[in-house]
């Protein structure tokens, strides 16, 4: 698949989360809906916005599903067991790719690698600069009930600490989107790009879509 990516005006990595999160909002959104795994077959309404600046990029998750797990509260924890997105970019075609992983509360993991288990967990202090914001509402519909929840987040392009990236404009990447919870009633594993593997694998960049900064 492939994703053209708007840039905001008026918009830095200075804005308030909740103004960049509102002018996400107006923008279009993109289905987090391939279900490659028959073993899990739970889907939930997944999707994303995406803008960039010349000094970040703006994401904001939209996620209705029947729970959520929250369990992990420490940047780098095991977040992907709870109710979780994630991000994986890789630029100028490098076999390396940063993946960002969020639970619903915003906790992340950040690391870069060519795979799983060669991946290099990055420090705290530089998972500190990205800007979070969670907003989760507990509905009942009918007899069921319902959790929606959004996660805006602003991402320095400065935290790219392996690529000096003055500007994305322009700029070919490839990357993926998923939702997962490894952990929770009903696992699931969700990607916007699809995957083609016997077991739930989102490390695998040989199937990350194309995405351009224009």
């Amino acid at each position: 698949m492939k994703l053209s990516v708007p840039s905001l005006k008026r918009v830095s990595k200075e804005t308030p989360v909740k103004d960049i999160s509102a002018a996400l909002d107006k923008l279009d959104r993109h289905a987090i809906q391939k279900l490659q795994w028959p073993q899990f077959p739970y889907k939930q309404q997944v999707s994303f916005s995406i803008a960039h600046t010349k000094d970040c990029i703006f994401l904001k998750y939209f996620v209705q599903e029947k729970a959520i797990r929250i369990t992990h509260y420490t940047d780098n924890d095991s977040v992907y067991e709870d109710s979780c997105v994630e991000f994986f970019i890789a630029f100028d075609d490098d076999e390396e790719y940063y993946n960002l992983e969020f639970n619903c509360l915003g906790v992340c993991l950040f690391g870069f690698g060519k795979n799983i288990s060669e991946r290099k967990l990055f420090e705290k202090k530089l998972i500190h600069m990205i800007r979070r914001q969670s907003v989760i509402q507990s509905l009942t519909d009918g007899e069921n009930d319902i959790v929606n929840w959004e996660l805006t987040l602003a991402i320095p392009l400065e935290i790219f600490v392996h690529h000096h990236l003055n500007g994305l404009k322009g700029r070919h990447c490839r990357a993926n989107f998923y939702k997962c919870g490894d952990k929770l009633p009903e696992p699931h594993f969700l990607a916007w790009n699809e995957i083609k593997a016997e077991s739930p694998n989102f490390h695998l960049p040989e199937f990350f879509g194309v995405m351009q900064f224009v």
